[in-house]
Parts: structure tokens; C-alpha cells; sequence
């Protein structure tokens, strides 16, 4: 943003501290007339014809910007990931174990991402993946939605579930 002296154009659309237009004005009676308000000359519109320049004071609006920015980051959710990883010959408890971790994720309002690797001749099976991966889903069901069904990448089968909103 341009102030004061780093303003380039000669003439400019003027807005006064109180948001009156004041017209166009050329650059060096802008600046005075900012300087016998005690405030600076900010250029807000530099794309319009004529440019359009308010009288502010800089450093107010500067902080007030940065604490519009904070409060919006605290408002903000960041969406994590969290994976687990199964396999298609998974036993009963291991099954259990790694649905508790991915229970716990959901409920902390992370997303969790299913994925099962085929080490080599289970590849041709990849019924069996699905079928791990669908019980899992089911078994998941209360605290989750699925975001994006089971499909194949490569050698792995992925699933990713969401936490299910509150309204819902």
C-alpha cells in the first residue's frame, strides 16, 4: 500500500478522515492537506482513474488490519489427516486396536485416511481389502462419514473418513 510521499500519480480522487469527497486533487495538495489534519495520504485504489487516495491515520489502520488477521486465524479450524494402516490378513484385536486409534482421531475432529498395502500375491485379492476396509467404515459409522470410498492406488487401498458434524 502506498503513503505519503510514495504515492506516484499526479492527481488523485480524494476522501477526507470522515469519508467526504473532497474531489480530485493533485498530489502535492493532497499531501498538504493531510498534513494539516495531522494524518497521512494512503492510496486504496490504485487501478481507478483517477486513483483514488483516503486521508487516514496509517498506523491505526495498519493495527487494526493485523488484529482483523489474528482473530480470524484463531477462528480457524486446520483440518489434519491422520492415517492408519491396516493390512487385508489383519487379526481380530490388531482390527480393534487400530479402530479405537481412529475412533479417538475422529472424536478429536480429525480426518482419518484407511489404508492397506498388498505386499505381493495379495494384490490379486483385492476383494479381501475391500471388505476390511468396508467393515471398518461400518464399524466407524457413529462418530464418521465416509468422504471418499475405497479405491485402488498403486498397491494400496485407500479410505478416508470424516468426523461427523454436530448438526448432522
Amino acid at each position: 500500500m502506498y503513503v505519503n510521499e510514495g504515492i506516484r500519480a499526479r492527481e488523485l480522487r480524494l476522501i477526507d478522515h470522515n469519508g467526504d469527497q473532497l474531489g480530485v486533487k493533485t498530489r502535492n495538495e493532497a499531501l498538504e492537506i493531510a498534513t494539516r489534519v495531522n494524518l497521512d495520504l494512503v492510496l486504496v485504489a490504485p487501478q481507478a482513474k483517477p486513483p483514488v487516495a483516503r486521508i487516514m491515520d496509517y498506523g491505526k489502520f495498519k493495527f487494526e488490519q493485523q488484529k482483523k488477521d489474528r482473530e480470524i486465524r484463531k477462528n480457524q479450524k486446520v483440518i489434519v489427516v491422520k492415517e492408519v494402516r491396516l493390512s487385508p490378513t489383519i487379526d481380530e484385536h490388531d482390527f480393534q486396536t487400530k479402530l479405537r486409534n481412529a475412533i479417538k482421531f475422529l472424536e478429536k475432529g480429525d480426518k482419518v485416511k484407511c489404508s492397506i498395502r498388498f505386499k505381493g500375491r495379495a494384490i490379486t485379492h483385492k476383494e479381501i481389502g475391500q471388505r476390511v476396509l468396508d467393515r471398518f467404515a461400518e464399524a466407524c459409522a457413529e462418530v464418521s462419514t465416509v468422504e471418499q470410498k475405497p479405491k485402488m492406488e498403486g498397491r494400496s487401498m485407500f479410505l478416508v473418513l470424516q468426523p461427523k458434524n454436530e448438526k448432522q
